[in-house]
């Protein structure tokens, strides 16, 4: 038996409205990866393909007979940023860009600053800077921590 390898790939949400949301993730100036459709959306994140599916088909894949969640998922996605006040600047364009506002950015008990918004969809996305987050030039998270 192999490995499981320890890196994560893709992270896909299921979209009841896959043209409204793939039009809020183009508005947050996200790059979209070319074959993308309102059938099916992707765009690469800094090493990490966040992908747009339609929630019915995901179910079928990943939920068969699992009952239809309800309320918020207890997950949320995480954009870090470089720097303390980029945190307010992502903010203010998320929500410029139609997300809902969910938390205010605030110093947070954790040394660092964070804010959360919801895509169109409720999606949680928290965007955060932590002192200890590094990136390589792709934008990939590639230290974490002390």
């Amino acid at each position: 038996m192999s490995e499981l390898p320890s890196r994560l790939s893709v992270v896909t949400l299921g979209a009841r409205d896959l043209p409204r949301l793939r039009r809020f993730y183009c508005g947050l100036g996200w790059k979209e990866i070319s074959s993308s459709d309102d059938d099916w959306a992707g765009f690469l994140l800094g090493g990490v393909l966040l992908a747009l599916y339609p929630v019915d088909e995901l179910a079928a894949e990943a939920a068969a007979g699992a009952p239809a969640p309800t309320g918020w998922s207890g997950v949320a996605l995480a954009c870090n940023v470089d720097s303390r006040q980029q945190v307010d600047a992502a903010f203010a364009a998320a929500l410029a860009a139609g997300a809902t506002a969910i938390a205010e950015p605030m110093d947070r008990s954790w040394g660092g600053r964070s804010a959360y918004i919801a895509d169109p969809e409720g999606n949680r996305l928290e965007i955060a800077w932590a002192s200890s987050a590094r990136f390589d030039d792709r934008g990939a998270l590639t230290a974490f921590g002390s």
